[in-house]
């Protein structure tokens, strides 16, 4: 295929091309160890070799060349560096051999209208509208004070991640801190590839060195049910299912946040019910 793809995006190629071959040793793929290395997992020569690609040509794509990249060449990457799934969909994205989703507007105010009254009927549930980008669209009166006051917020500052990582107020929310942390980075890098997200990336890579730290890991992760543990300086302790549905037409997901036991189901009942979040009920 013709290289088109932006510099940015084929030196995250590499980047993750590096990051994948040095967790992989010589002995997991039936190489014989040649003694002390001065880099761990594999060299560019190994993979190469293992791929069946020229050694020029892989080094070239992890220094981030504007090289043509074939679909089957990247298939035997993957298979060399012991890609699971996920990786391996992250790569083809990356490399870009794979249909590149519509980038989803965060403030399109017809999406809101058109959605608001689904999210206020699953009230007391907490749920939102939101980008792949973690920037929140629309969200019923549960969700508003779930982590602060998101009515206080400008719409175009209403990115979960970017709070996260940045608002001490909006961190504490969270009980599993590192966990959530780790979690949202490996996420936001799925959907790595567009402008809109090396707009964020960089950002956090400049205002928090914990998320630079997690990036450097290159660990992907998919959109899964997860179990969250929060602590709301209003209601108290909630233990909550997230449950997140895509929308297929714009490339949106719809998160609603269900209780996994009845003191939860009842606070969130109180937290539903609040018009202003100023005082512990």
């Amino acid at each position: 295929m013709t290289e088109t793809r932006p510099a940015a995006i084929r030196r995250e190629v590499g980047d993750f091309l590096r990051s994948r071959r040095e967790r992989v040793t010589p002995q997991q793929v039936g190489l014989p160890s040649t003694g002390r290395r001065r880099t761990p997992g594999l060299r560019r020569e190994e993979v190469a070799v293992l791929a069946g690609v020229g050694v020029t040509w892989y080094t070239w794509l992890e220094q981030g060349r504007p090289i043509n990249v074939s679909t089957h060449v990247l298939q035997a990457v993957a298979r060399a560096l012991q890609l699971d799934d996920t990786e391996r969909r992250h790569l083809r994205r990356l490399a870009g051999s794979s249909t590149p989703e519509a980038e989803p507007s965060e403030c399109d105010p017809r999406l809101s209208a058109a959605f608001q009254p689904v999210l206020d009927k699953l009230d007391p549930f907490p749920a939102c509208l939101q980008t792949s980008l973690f920037d929140v669209v629309a969200y019923n009166r549960a969700y508003r004070f779930l982590f602060t006051d998101m009515d206080l917020i400008p719409p175009g500052e209403r990115n979960c991640a970017v709070q996260f990582f940045t608002d001490p107020d909006w961190r504490s929310r969270y009980v599993d801190v590192d966990l959530v942390a780790a979690r949202m980075v490996a996420r936001l890098r799925a959907d790595i590839g567009t402008p809109a997200a090396a707009g964020i990336v960089d950002d956090l890579r400049e205002r928090s060195k914990e998320f630079a730290r997690l990036w450097a890991r290159h660990d992907v992760l998919p959109q899964q049910y997860e179990t969250k543990r929060l602590d709301s300086p209003l209601v108290g302790q909630l233990q909550l299912n997230f449950v997140s549905t895509s929308v297929s037409a714009t490339g949106h997901r719809m998160t609603v946040m269900t209780p996994t036991d009845e003191s939860t189901s009842l606070r969130l009942t109180q937290l539903a019910g609040l018009t202003v979040a100023t005082t512990r009920v």
